[in-house]
């Protein structure tokens, strides 16, 4: 089965972010290549979006439809709803992320 992938407008955001910071504090080449890697690993929830595991920071708090899965040091948050996924987040795993998870997907 195929899903539609989907980058919610904060994900969207992230990336932008992510490129920016990239392309200022290294190279424009570094935050190209960082964002084609970033954009195949999304693009792979298409065909495996199981193969992500729950957020822990949300499991914690008894929420369970979040999954995520990594582009290190990157964590990409996302959701499955039928046949569609919904990316909700692209974050920085080196960042305290609970409490920003919590309002972030749980708005």
């Amino acid at each position: 089965m195929r899903f539609t992938v989907h980058l919610v407008e904060d994900a969207e955001k992230d990336l932008l972010d992510i490129y920016q910071y990239i392309a200022v504090n290294d190279s424009v080449e570094q935050a190209d290549t960082l964002l084609d890697h970033i954009e195949e690993a999304v693009q792979r929830l298409e065909t495996f979006p199981l193969r992500g595991h729950i957020t822990p920071e949300l499991e914690r708090i008894g929420v369970f439809d979040f999954k995520e899965i990594h582009y290190k040091p990157f964590r990409i948050i996302y959701e499955i709803r039928k046949a569609e996924v919904f990316v909700h987040c692209v974050l920085d795993g080196r960042r305290d992320l609970q409490e920003l998870l919590q309002k972030r997907v749980l708005r």
